[in-house]
Parts: C-alpha cells; sequence; structure tokens
C-alpha cells in the first residue's frame, strides 16, 4: 500500500466526520462564523479603521454614511463605524468576564450548599434575597455607589448572575447526590473535597456551559441598558449602550448612529444565544440521539 493512499485514508474519514459535524449542527457553525466576525472586527479595529474612536473634528459633524465614513459621523464628528467596532471589545470583555465570574463563584457555592446540608438553607436564602431585586436595579443601585468604570460594571452584573448559576449546581447536586455510585463513594469513605472534583463537577458541566452562554448575552445587554441610562462605563469609553444613549437625541436628524450600534449588539446576542442553544443540542445525549437521526 502506498504512503498516498494510507495518508488518503486517514485524512477522508476526518473530513467527512467534521463536515457531518458541521451538517448536524448548523446553529453552532451560524453561531462561531458571526461571533468570530465580531471577535475580528473588536481584535483588529485599529488596523481596520484609521480613526480615532475619542477624537473630535466638529467640522464633520452628522455626516451620512459614505465612503470616507462608512457608518457616518455623530453630533462631536467621531467616526461612528470606529466607535462601534471599537465598542465591540468593551461588550466582549464585559460578557466573557462576567459568565466567567458568574460561573466560576456559583460552582463553588452551589457545590458546597448543595453537599453539605446545614449550609444549604443559608445559601437559599441569600440566594432567592438577591434574585428577588431586579438586576438592573441592583447593577444601577451598585454602579451609584462606586466610580463609574469597567471592572465597576463587570462586579455589579456578575452579582445578580450569581445566583442563578448557585440554584443550578445546586439542583443539580442533590439529584447526583441520591444516585448509587455517589452512595457507594461515600459508603467507601471518600471525602468531601474528592467528591466534588471527581464525582460531581464533572457531571454538572454541561448545564454550566450552556449557562454561560445565556449569561453572557444576558451581560451584554445589561451593560448595554447601563450605558443607555448613564450609569455603565464612564463616557468617554466607546460601549454600544453610550453610543446610542449620546446620539439619542440626534435620531431623527442621524439615524445612523443608532441603528449601526444596535444591530451590532443585536448580532452579538443573537450569535450567543444560538451558540447557547447549538452546544445544549450537542452536549444533550436525549437530543444527540435525535438530531443524527
Amino acid at each position: 500500500m502506498s504512503i498516498a493512499t494510507t495518508r488518503t485514508r486517514i485524512v477522508r474519514p476526518l473530513v467527512v466526520r467534521r463536515r457531518g459535524l458541521l451538517t448536524r449542527h448548523p446553529r453552532i457553525t451560524l453561531a462561531a462564523l458571526l461571533l468570530g466576525t465580531l471577535a475580528g472586527l473588536a481584535i483588529f479595529a485599529p488596523f481596520i479603521t484609521e480613526y480615532d474612536p475619542m477624537t473630535l473634528a466638529v467640522t464633520q459633524r452628522l455626516r451620512p454614511p459614505s465612503a470616507a465614513h462608512w457608518f457616518g459621523t455623530d453630533a462631536y464628528g467621531r467616526d461612528t463605524f470606529s466607535r462601534t467596532i471599537y465598542g465591540g471589545r468593551i461588550s466582549m470583555q464585559i460578557g466573557v468576564s462576567v459568565a466567567a465570574m458568574s460561573v466560576l463563584i456559583g460552582v463553588v457555592v452551589g457545590m458546597l450548599g448543595g453537599a453539605i446540608r446545614w449550609l444549604d438553607p443559608i445559601v437559599m436564602r441569600i440566594s432567592d434575597g438577591l434574585m428577588s431585586i431586579p438586576a438592573i436595579l441592583l447593577a444601577i443601585a451598585l454602579m451609584s455607589l462606586t466610580k463609574a468604570s469597567v471592572a465597576t460594571v463587570i462586579i455589579a452584573i456578575t452579582i445578580p448572575e450569581v445566583p442563578r448559576v448557585i440554584r443550578l449546581v445546586r439542583s443539580l447536586v442533590l439529584t447526583i447526590r441520591e444516585q448509587t455510585y455517589m452512595q457507594a463513594a461515600i459508603a467507601s469513605g471518600t471525602r468531601l473535597p474528592r467528591l466534588m472534583l471527581r464525582h460531581i463537577l464533572p457531571n454538572v458541566l454541561t448545564p454550566l456551559i450552556v449557562q454561560a452562554t445565556y449569561i453572557c448575552a444576558s451581560a451584554v445587554l445589561l451593560e448595554a441598558y447601563l450605558g443607555f441610562l448613564g450609569a455603565g462605563t464612564p463616557t468617554e469609553v466607546p460601549s454600544w449602550g453610550n453610543i446610542i444613549a449620546e446620539n439619542r437625541t440626534f435620531v431623527q436628524l442621524a439615524t445612523w448612529n443608532v441603528m449601526f450600534p444596535g444591530v451590532f449588539l443585536a448580532l452579538m446576542v443573537l450569535g450567543v444565544n444560538m451558540l447557547g442553544d447549538g452546544v445544549r443540542d450537542l452536549l444533550d445525549p436525549r437530543l444527540a440521539g435525535r438530531i443524527g437521526k
């Protein structure tokens, strides 16, 4: 058998497998392309546009979209395209950071609450108290007590999201705790840290991955809400919420300054939600068999 034939027999199944994965899960493919495009624009923004998003040009104010300014200019003459793609950096940073911090804190507290019986009521009452306050109001209250910054926004959005992760992890731990293999591990004298890391944590990862995508989308929207209300990132920082808030007065004269950031915001949330749905279908064994048919 020749080397070329052997290589063909090895490579062809891998290509077919990849094509089959893309065919069975088109939402993941579409979401990856959409989010990859938005991330590429945000990361390589300095190389894509020649305009500084902070530079004022009063003589160029409220110009419509053109070859020089693809998305037009705002009331201060700043290029809307550069501000929009730079704003994607803030939204992605906040979305990913909030999702990571919420999942990390929620996993630790939720697993402890579900595994330690006397700690469970305390954790749940605190979580219920935080969930009884609307997330937007809690975030605004926290922002009003501290200095406006990206880090403050991340903390203010993370706090309302943590109780949702805690309740999810706690419910999963209570279910896993009653399984036969868990009872056998406890009877054999396995300590609590080993139980949590080896037996509980691997079984809660799949729902957590899906939940993290929804938290990311919610954080992006909540940051836009806060920016629109003037309680988010500093006004000099180009974020989609700030851009929309600054230009709402001129929406009838320069619709493009509100429309383009709004479209990018909608595409970001749509892509993250599609990714979450696709990952859920991929990782859920009950749905995997149905999709594969």
